[in-house]
């Protein structure tokens, strides 16, 4: 079985276990499945048998597919605790800085005031000479503030304090982690670029562009949607500014695609896929995202009439055999026979139709 097909059965499977309410349940439809319509269970006992398995590996069959999965969950689980360990240590190593921050400050006592100096005056000097050198000033704030620019020898040595003339750091970006995206309904299932926003369905994605508040009309946008490209621009005085423009990562169905503006707020493109499949990027040369930690599970808004009609059929068998009652394909052919039960000739005319009369396997009827 090729990697990820087993997905396409997780629909008619949920359906089962939802129904059956337990994991306990669920394996005895599906092992109870193995028992009546396989040979799984039947031992090969002679040379001439030609169906079953020897004694003990249809066991082992089991116990190997278990230890598959098991061993992916360990996996899983070790991938986490790295993530949480990972997580803790760059926590410490932050209320680590941030402590020597604070200690720093406390250390910092700021800049020392310059005292005033006080200037004796000969009586015999001229008036003007007089008023002039009668009192200096202490240093205006100007003065202050270039003759206490750097900090004390002590910031210094911790590395902690920067010149006062030096402009602020820009703060840290926060991290982009799927779990993040994932509380967001503009980027669930996708992610949070610089110029936009994607999220994505089994079969649709979305894209949200922001635009400028002044762009309120669609013929102030223009909107390319190709099979394998896609490129959003907004009409500016000077010109048209592209604001996306790149190759997809997957093609798309251009018939099932379009896009409308959210009149100053945004130009939202939905995008219908070509295949079933889930997508790490909108474009080429974008950051992919971690398909492990999306969400999976099929809504039942994107199952279309036919297998909608097949998990109704199965829903409806499991009920009517848990009464006791015929199933679906069992009720089909009885049906069909009593339209001829007392046609001219049957030889059941005048008797009372029996389904216990019958044992319908149901693979032979075909829906």
């Amino acid at each position: 079985m090729e990697p990820g097909s087993a997905e396409l059965y997780d629909q008619a499977l949920l359906g089962i276990l939802q129904h059956v309410g337990n994991v306990q349940d669920f394996l005895r439809v599906l092992f109870g499945f193995l028992y009546r319509k396989t040979d799984f269970y039947r031992l090969l006992r002679h040379p001439a048998d030609r169906m079953g398995f020897p004694p003990g590996a249809a066991q082992a069959l089991v116990l190997q597919v278990f230890k598959t999965f098991d061993h992916m969950a360990r996996q899983d689980d070790e991938k986490r605790r790295k993530e949480l360990e990972e997580k803790i240590r760059r926590k410490e190593e932050e209320e680590a800085k941030n402590a020597v921050t604070a200690a720093t400050a406390e250390k910092d006592p700021g800049p020392i005031p310059v005292p005033v100096q006080e200037v004796e005056v000969d009586s015999t000097a001229e008036l003007g000479g007089t008023q002039e050198k009668e009192q200096e000033q202490p240093p205006g704030p100007q003065d202050a503030e270039e003759k206490a620019a750097c900090g004390p020898e002590e910031v210094e040595a911790l590395g902690a304090a920067t010149c006062a003339t030096e402009a602020p750091s820009d703060p840290p970006a926060a991290p982009r982690v799927q779990e993040q995206f994932q509380r967001n309904p503009d980027s669930y299932n996708g992610a949070v670029r610089d110029n936009y926003t994607w999220s994505q369905d089994y079969t649709d994605l979305e894209v949200r562009v922001p635009v400028p508040k002044h762009v309120v009309k669609g013929k102030q946008v223009s909107v390319a949607l190709n099979s394998g490209s896609l490129r959003v621009a907004v009409q500016e005085e000077d010109g048209e500014r592209v604001l996306m423009e790149g190759k997809l990562t997957h093609k798309i169905n251009t018939d099932g695609s379009l896009w409308s503006l959210e009149p100053g707020k945004c130009v939202l493109v939905s995008l219908n896929k070509v295949g079933e499949y889930w997508w790490s990027a909108i474009l080429e040369g974008e950051e992919p995202i971690d398909i492990d930690k999306i969400n999976k599970e099929r809504s039942m808004a994107t199952v279309d009439e036919e297998e909608q009609a097949v998990l109704d059929r199965l829903t409806f068998d499991y009920h009517q055999k848990l009464q006791g009652k015929p199933q679906s394909h069992e009720l089909k052919v009885h049906e069909m026979l009593k339209k001829g039960w007392d046609a001219e000739g049957s030889p059941f005319r005048g008797q009372r139709f029996d389904p216990a009369m019958f044992n319908i396997s149901p693979g032979a009827v075909q829906f």
